[in-house]
């Protein structure tokens, strides 16, 4: 839909009154988390979006404490559900339960009956498990028994993988790693951060309380001006580009790639990669997506869509370095 500048520059001032939750959140959470700040912007861009974020990381980088303040921080329900090998799908969904006295069944919800849920190491759970949060994070719903359940909006499953240990863990299946919006790869934090951390942790003796600062509506509302951002269709040819180049780098001059890519990215990689850039712009209250938005969301989008043969492996190149190629290559609008 075409669009007028004056259209762009109501929509401008419509944004620019309605983030204004995005800086208290961060000004929130920089109470209790020191650094990250590329992780707390990745959680609202999925949060905005309508997404789920795979986090990847080792143990102690803050992503249970980044989550868990953030819904803190807009007064939303918070679940933390940690992936077993012996876990069932009614732990995760919740169950029908027998009252003796009343001689019927009775519904008992589980943990996923939340705004904010957090899979601590998913892939400890085998596929039953994974099938059941599948429905969740794809439907917005929950089947118990007969009776198919809503999941209150907003809603965001968070879930981490410890890429160290894999020993009695379930690879996922990539029908449902394609299902995450965005994957993180969380790094160590840098000297100073962590003298910052060593400093709030054993100095103070009481944890800092994370205030409401943004309310579910405030975010409701931001989800519906993130769809309206504007989308030129250069910015839309340039977000095919990148993805087409995924499943056919020969044709894009890249055909040192083409040993080295399994399969590309899905659909899904380019709607996601259109509503990460839309809800960037958005934190940066534009009204508008420009091709940076695209290019500095475009390895979380596309990191878990992009598989690598063998040949990639034996070379040890990794799939940010075939993203950074494609970056390097497609022409920017």
């Amino acid at each position: 839909m075409l669009q007028t500048a004056e259209d762009i520059r109501l929509l401008n001032e419509k944004i620019n009154d309605a983030a204004g939750f995005v800086t208290r959140i961060n000004d929130e959470l920089g109470k209790v988390i020191v650094g990250q700040h590329g992780m707390i912007e990745r959680l609202l861009i999925g949060l905005l979006s309508n997404g789920h974020v795979l986090l990847e990381g080792v143990p102690g980088l803050a992503k249970t404490l980044a989550i868990k303040s953030l819904a803190q921080s807009i007064k939303a329900n918070f679940s933390r559900i940690q992936f077993t090998p012996d876990l069932l799908p009614a732990d995760v969904v919740g169950t029908m339960i027998y009252n003796q006295g009343k001689n019927e069944f009775y519904v008992r919800k589980g943990p996923i009956f939340s705004n904010f849920i957090l899979a601590d190491e998913i892939n400890r759970a085998p596929a039953k498990v994974q099938s059941a949060l599948l429905e969740a994070m794809q439907e917005r719903q929950v089947t118990i028994g007969d009776t198919s359940y809503k999941l209150d909006e907003p809603f965001l499953v968070l879930a981490t993988q410890n890429p160290i240990e894999q020993e009695g863990t379930y690879p996922l299946p990539e029908a449902q790693v394609d299902r995450f919006m965005l994957k993180l790869v969380i790094d160590y934090p840098s000297k100073t951060e962590e003298q910052m951390i060593i400093r709030q942790n054993t100095q103070e003796l009481s944890f800092k309380t994370i205030n409401q600062v943004a309310s579910t509506q405030e975010i409701l509302t931001a989800k519906e001006l993130v769809r309206q951002v504007y989308l030129d269709e250069k910015v839309e040819h340039y977000i095919l580009d990148i993805v087409f180049a995924t499943r056919f780098p020969d044709k894009y001059n890249l055909s040192k790639l083409k040993p080295l890519i399994s399969f590309g990215g899905s659909p899904r990689a380019s709607i996601n990669l259109a509503l990460a850039a839309k809800a960037y712009a958005f934190l940066n209250k534009r009204g508008y997506v420009i091709p940076e938005d695209v290019r500095s969301i475009c390895k979380d989008v596309l990191r878990h869509r992009i598989g690598l043969t063998y040949e990639a492996e034996a070379e040890n190149v990794n799939a940010e370095q075939v993203i950074n190629e494609i970056l390097r290559v497609v022409n920017v609008p």
